[in-house]
């Protein structure tokens, strides 16, 4: 279907990678990504050490999701509280705050590939079905209003239908913008008002679908709205499936507000997901789900900041020159411009939602650094991330050692079963955080103890 785009380019991510390499010119002074971090763990966080490729076996160990016990939240720090903001939601994955206030909750999920939803003989398959991934999608966006302020909302309203795996949104002037998984459509938008009825008008078509979850598109606006950044998943694991399948793939696109323009922004990105600006230098950062299969520890997902032009290895390296030997003497011109990542959040940690804390109702440590919402892992032999993790910052880059903030998920140490699974994050208007769990059915609310 033709888009109204005027200009979509037809160069695929992949295959502009060399060249954005080669032409990369540093950023101005406004939007300069800050040095590399002072961080130095050496262990899961920061920057990690890495083990060889396959030190330990590739494991399959899905959780199985059972659901939150009447009663029960999440588990944040001392001098916090945790509270259900809404249930009874059909897989909650990524949430948007209107100006007025207004939450909305896009709700999608993985389509199953057997008719009726029946489990595959596939154990991928199987396992992701168990974990709460794959099943009907929903294909709307809930409004939440809590009018009064008292952390409850008290209307619901369905507010878009009719979608199609739908993740991203965001709002420019009275134009509001949804990515679904093939496309990018805008609505005309009243604040206030609780439906959109009016047909959306499609602007940019996009590749749909992807390597287990790589269906989901993000969507940011740069500060000032001249232009629309959209985060488009790989088509694969390490690119087994052809490189001609991840056109326009595993990178951040740049468009204007009408869908013209295309470029690619930075590529070279498996899966970036969560999109937010820094608060202090301005500049873009992402969060990343890494490769799978060669092991326990490898590849670490990461927060980084974004460089224009940027090239970031997949699927070629990771972690800077670290070749990934499935692709070995593929592209060593790529693997030798490949840009390290400024901050590793754990391998198969599935690390989605970004948040960087612009608010002040939380304590002065918190203020200005980042949350990064981790979905779990399946592809480690214990479980690994299923929790919210806090990145200290400071002058604009990390800043410390990351430490857990909202934990709880899984049921016990040893265990696969978990309540939920935390995923999107968004700070409200009050300096509160809500925390979206897709496999759990609710978006949880953490709030700073007065």
């Amino acid at each position: 279907m033709k888009t109204e785009s005027s200009s979509v380019t037809r160069t695929a991510c992949l295959l502009t990678f060399a060249f954005v390499a080669s032409a990369y010119a540093p950023p101005s002074a406004a939007s300069k990504a800050p040095e590399r971090p002072a961080v130095r763990s050496g262990g899961e966080y920061g920057t990690p050490k890495l083990p060889p490729p396959n030190a330990t076996p590739s494991a399959i160990h899905f959780s199985k999701v059972i659901g939150w016990p009447e009663g029960k939240t999440p588990v944040a720090p001392p001098g916090f509280k945790v509270t259900l903001y809404a249930d009874r939601l059909d897989y909650p994955r990524w949430l948007y705050v209107l100006p007025n206030g207004d939450v909305l909750a896009a709700e999608s999920r993985t389509e199953p590939k057997q008719k009726g939803g029946e489990p595959g003989q596939n154990e991928i398959e199987r396992g992701m079905i168990e974990s709460g991934v794959v099943g009907k999608s929903a294909n709307r966006i809930t409004l939440l209003r809590d009018a009064n302020h008292d952390g409850i909302p008290e209307l619901r309203s369905a507010f878009l239908t009719g979608l199609n795996q739908q993740m991203g949104m965001a709002l420019r002037g009275d134009t509001f913008y949804v990515a679904n998984t093939d496309s990018v459509v805008v609505f005309p938008y009243r604040t206030g008002e609780t439906q959109i009825t009016a047909k959306g008008r499609k602007i940019l078509d996009l590749p749909a679908g992807g390597y287990n979850n790589h269906w989901n598109r993000n969507l940011l606006f740069k500060p000032d709205g001249s232009k629309l950044l959209i985060a488009v998943g790989s088509d694969s694991n390490v690119g087994e499936h052809g490189m001609d399948n991840e056109h326009r793939r595993a990178c951040i696109l740049e468009v204007n507000p009408d869908g013209s323009g295309e470029r690619v922004y930075a590529s070279g990105l498996r899966n970036p997901q969560g999109l937010d600006f820094e608060p202090v230098t301005g500049v873009l950062w992402t969060a990343v789900n890494e490769r799978d299969e060669l092991g326990d520890e490898l590849v670490p997902d990461f927060i980084t900041s974004v460089r224009e032009g940027g090239f970031y290895g997949w699927p070629y390296s990771y972690f800077g020159q670290h070749e990934d030997p499935r692709r070995k003497g593929e592209r060593p011109d790529l693997v030798a411009k490949a840009i390290v990542p400024d901050y590793a959040v754990g391998a198969h940690t599935a690390s989605l939602g970004l948040a960087f804390y612009k608010g002040t109702a939380f304590p002065e440590t918190y203020r200005g650094g980042a949350f990064v919402g981790q979905h779990g892992s399946w592809n480690r032999s214990t479980l690994a991330g299923y929790k919210v993790l806090f990145v200290p910052f400071k002058g604009g880059k990390p800043n410390g050692p990351a430490q857990d903030f909202l934990t709880g998920f899984i049921v016990g140490e040893g265990k696969r079963e978990v309540y939920g699974r935390p995923v999107g994050l968004a700070v409200l208007p009050d300096g509160s955080l809500l925390v979206a769990d897709d496999a759990g059915g609710k978006i949880w609310r953490v709030s700073a103890v007065r």
